[in-house]
């Protein structure tokens, strides 16, 4: 052979090999179609067998349009890593339709069916995809009652009289009752009439968390602006379009109709109410280890909906701040003295409610395009252990509390005002991105949670998202309430636009934080219209940028707001206060927010 053959011929090999290599690379992506009536989780078992037996290294789950109802949370592991799962209207439902509805004078009525084998419990609604309302004692809240005297050593609310005369037999009455910058969830246990008045007593463990837990606290008449509340969960309540109840000895759900005439067309015609309730409280679990987490999972184009959170049906709610609910709580007397620190009087625990997605130990878990609605909890819960992934041009909307929460706030097991700062760093959320994202109409039953709320976090992006219509605070960032060293460093909350916040709730700011977070840099963002509910604790305390206890090394920089109404409470050191106000730049103005595409 020549040389010039044997040239070719490796030239041939060359070609081959190239070939073979290429081929290999290509069979190694692969993608898996389903429709409503598979199972995801199945879909997810195939892919992982795929990855194991060597078929291929990242598969594509493709739904096809509709809804995919689950019975349990679908639970994403450390073998699961390198999965996308996309899908253009594509819904993951934690829900169950309600069917066979009789009319019952003004009133449609429908037995509601065992779930999985046993009965449920509820604590939202939606008919043809708009959340009804849970049937209450007041439909304007400008119209809630007020508290006349709040007895702490007997446990004992005394309310108005008038305001119970309905419901006094009522079996299963819960209170939201209105606490500066919380709202808690009462069962109420007895209602003893006295006079004009009424004497409440709740059941545990609300009971005792209420009447001991000094912060936040109720207002009474003395103050001038005495706290309201309003009344919920009651059959005697249902008298508005709107409404419903479930009487859950009964197994039966009422509900009356938003228009009337409508319903009646509808049923003439055959037609039913398409009617949603949750059972379900969490979607998607990505659960992984410090030492094997799950990696490089992305979700495009999925719509997560129809979750409900039961706690407060079984235990009340009585939360601290952004939705964090105390387990145990109670004023110290004397108080502490903390170095560094101002002295402090109270001690607390706490717990975390569910989201509709969490994650935990995990890396590079990304959300593109994904709508989160109709949810009764949070909605995506970054919760420990997760190391970057994004959440890019994503809606957040119709929901109970807080829309993305990310990073821990005080683990269960540490009092909420003592410094974290782990020996395990893996234990932080790091470098997340939230971007291009629009959140609103949620906190809509929670009043004093937000839409982003970031604990102990390290490296967090926030920019360009809008924040409208919220109960309370656009952006908290940070947890402690003090100024020693902990883990939060080099976080940044970039032009986001927040406006129509504080619907129901003060002692707020467009943009919040607690405690020390060097190399933090909070810039260009706009925050402007304030709410202005008239039963607020203190009309007057509300802020565009707030930077509470023990906030330090903190950087506010060419953030427009109509004026210069901004609080610095208790601050520690090393804040930069720069250029923010209402004389920044119409530039930096013009982009904040969601870009549109």
């Amino acid at each position: 052979m020549t040389f010039l053959q044997k040239l070719r011929l490796l030239d041939m090999r060359a070609l081959f090999f190239f070939l073979f290599v290429s081929c290999s690379i290509m069979s190694f992506a692969a993608d898996i179609t389903i429709t409503p009536d598979s199972s995801l989780a199945d879909a997810v078992r195939k892919a992982r067998e795929m990855r194991r037996l060597g078929q291929a290294t990242e598969v594509t789950i493709h739904l096809s349009e509709g809804t995919y109802y689950l019975y349990e949370p679908l639970r994403l592991r450390p073998e699961d890593s390198g999965l996308t799962i996309e899908g253009e209207h594509a819904v993951i439902s934690g829900g169950m339709r309600i069917t066979g509805w009789k009319r019952q004078g003004k009133l449609l009525v429908a037995d509601v069916p065992d779930f999985n084998g046993r009965p449920i419990d509820f604590r939202q609604l939606w008919v043809n995809e708009l959340k009804a309302v849970r049937a209450r004692d007041v439909s304007d809240f400008e119209q809630m009652a007020r508290i006349r005297m709040y007895d702490k050593k007997n446990k004992v609310l005394w309310i108005p009289k008038k305001a119970v005369e309905k419901v006094l037999k009522a079996p299963y009455l819960e209170m939201v009752l209105h606490e500066m910058w919380c709202t808690s969830n009462l069962r109420i246990k007895s209602l003893s009439v006295h006079g004009d008045s009424v004497a409440v007593r709740f059941h545990d463990p609300e009971a005792k968390l209420q009447f001991e837990h000094p912060w936040p606290s109720p207002m009474t008449p003395d103050t001038g602006h005495p706290s309201p509340f309003y009344l919920t969960n009651a059959k005697e309540l249902l008298d508005e379009p709107g409404e419903w109840y479930h009487d859950v000895r009964a197994h039966k759900l009422y509900y009356m109709p938003w228009e009337e005439a409508r319903s009646k067309k509808q049923e003439a015609g055959g037609k039913r109410q398409e009617a949603i309730v949750p059972v379900l409280e969490t979607l998607v679990e990505c659960v992984g280890t410090a030492e094997h987490p799950v990696r490089n999972i992305t979700f495009k184009g999925i719509t997560f909906s129809h979750t409900t959170w039961m706690r407060p049906s079984m235990k009340g709610h009585v939360p601290l701040q952004a939705g964090m609910y105390l387990t145990e709580a109670y004023k110290l007397r004397p108080q502490i003295d903390r170095p560094n620190n101002h002295k402090l009087d109270n001690q607390g625990w706490l717990g975390r409610a569910d989201a509709a997605v969490e994650l935990r130990y995990a890396e590079n878990v990304s959300f593109e395009q994904c709508r989160f609605e109709r949810l009764g909890g949070s909605g995506l819960d970054y919760v420990e252990g997760c190391r970057g992934g994004s959440v890019t041009r994503c809606t957040f909307t119709d929901i109970a509390m807080n829309g993305l929460v990310v990073g821990s706030f005080s683990p269960e097991g540490l009092e909420t005002h003592l410094p974290y700062q782990p020996t395990d760093i893996r234990e932080i959320c790091t470098g997340q991105t939230v971007e291009q994202s629009e959140f609103y109409d949620v906190t809509n039953e929670d009043w004093g949670c937000v839409a982003i709320a970031a604990g102990y976090v390290s490296g967090i992006n926030i920019s360009h998202n809008t924040i409208h219509d919220v109960s309370y605070t656009g952006i908290s960032l940070g947890w402690g309430w003090n100024r020693d060293l902990v883990c939060m460093k080099d976080n940044r909350v970039h032009a986001n636009l927040i406006y129509n916040y504080a619907q129901h709730m003060y002692d707020c700011a467009g943009i919040y934080t607690l405690g020390n977070q060097p190399g933090t840099i909070i810039s260009e963002n706009v925050v402007r219209d304030i709410a202005t509910p008239s039963y607020v604790h203190d009309p007057n305390h509300w802020f565009y940028l707030y930077t509470d206890e023990g906030s330090s090394n903190i950087t506010l920089r060419d953030n427009w707001t109509p004026s210069e109404k901004f609080l610095k409470n208790a601050n520690g050191p090393g804040n930069v206060w720069e250029n923010n106000g209402p004389q920044v730049s119409d530039d930096i103005k013009q982009r904040a927010g969601a870009v549109r595409y």
